[in-house]
């Protein structure tokens, strides 16, 4: 029974140190270190014989540690995401590793599902592989903790959503004036009862979009909770939000999703109902143009090369201060966007008092 020593080898049930494999191959621990790190030098024999030693001693070679005792630092940079089915974490990533590539950088890449728990365990999974710095998009509301990962010299880019309590680089969208200009855009049209069909409400990104929406309605005496929806965060709830808004007795003339997998949940549900709303989507996404569907659109590739330079330069400590960066958007006009409100909308969303 070659393997019952396994993590027993000191005695006091502690995992077996390099020293102990050294011993029990009967080498001495220089030999034994650089037959574990594959280093050359070592006879063939020999290496299998300290190979031999750390299988029956179950011993683990800490890799980051080992590294840095050699004075090896790592290359890599850890970008967290919300959701890797999201188109624009796609992009977003690529142009991350684009900008990375030019510095012989890597870039590794983990979804936390937006679920705050599974994002600070990635967190200290990355830190623990000693990466040279951390993109984040971000679904905790409170970073004060993450000031300790800086305070070890692994600089934290937030992108998408900046971060809360914390003085650390940012790159994000000015999602407020974005959301404002689609919603004066339906306005001008004649559209008077205006749908909103947001994400989590939790997330900075939703907030501010329906701050922007809040905003464009009440400097027109619009009232901006009647037609209102949050918690679409996927195709199925986006789906039954727009059907709960447009089978109502009134429903708008006019929506606004704010993100690229609520609008083509929305979309769905205007084609199996046979209406068509007027319409215009945050971010723009792929056959939006062949749909004809009019978007507040950005660049999420150059976005994610914005961060990444971000991160190069405090890697590099060009900076003393942290940067925060924040990107325009553009109204792309398709035709959805353009339908103007039908002659007998009763414009019934006007504020009371």
């Amino acid at each position: 029974m070659p393997n019952t020593t396994h993590n027993t080898a000191s005695g006091n049930g502690s995992a077996p140190t390099l020293l102990q494999v050294a011993a029990r191959a009967g080498v001495s621990l220089k030999t034994a270190s650089r037959a574990v790190n594959g280093e050359p030098r070592v006879a063939d024999q020999t290496r299998a014989k300290v190979l031999d030693a750390a299988h029956d001693l179950g011993f683990q070679l800490n890799r980051a540690a080992s590294l840095l005792a050699r004075g090896i630092v790592s290359n890599v940079v850890g970008l967290i995401t919300g959701d890797l089915s999201n188109p624009f974490y796609s992009a977003l990533a690529k142009g991350v590793e684009q900008e990375l590539r030019t510095q012989d950088m890597q870039l590794t890449v983990a979804s936390s599902d937006e679920e705050p728990d599974r994002e600070r365990e990635l967190i200290d999974e990355f830190v623990t592989r000693q990466i040279r710095a951390l993109i984040l998009v971000s679904t905790i509301d409170d970073h004060r903790a993450m000031q300790a990962i800086q305070d070890r010299g692994i600089p934290v880019v937030f992108v998408d959503r900046s971060g809360i309590g914390i003085g650390a680089d940012s790159v994000v969208l000015d999602n407020h004036e974005g959301t404002r200009s689609a919603i004066e855009h339906l306005i001008r049209r004649g559209h008077r009862s205006i749908g909103f069909i947001g994400d989590l409400s939790r997330l900075e990104t939703h907030r501010q979009r329906f701050e922007g929406f809040v905003e464009a309605m009440g400097a027109h005496g619009l009232d901006p909770n009647r037609w209102e929806r949050h918690g679409a965060h996927n195709l199925a709830t986006a789906r039954e939000a727009c059907y709960n808004l447009l089978t109502q007795p009134d429903p708008p003339t006019a929506l606004f999703t704010s993100n690229n997998r609520i609008t083509v949940g929305a979309l769905q549900t205007m084609s199996e109902l046979g209406v068509a709303p007027a319409l215009i989507g945050f971010d723009d996404f792929e056959l939006a143009d062949v749909l004809g569907v009019t978007v507040v659109a950005h660049d999420p590739v150059d976005m994610g090369r914005i961060a990444a330079q971000l991160a190069i330069e405090a890697i590099e400590r060009r900076r003393t201060e942290p940067s925060s960066v924040v990107i325009p958007t553009r109204l792309l006009i398709r035709g959805s966007g353009e339908r103007t409100a039908p002659a007998t909308a009763t414009g019934g969303n006007t504020k009371s008092g």
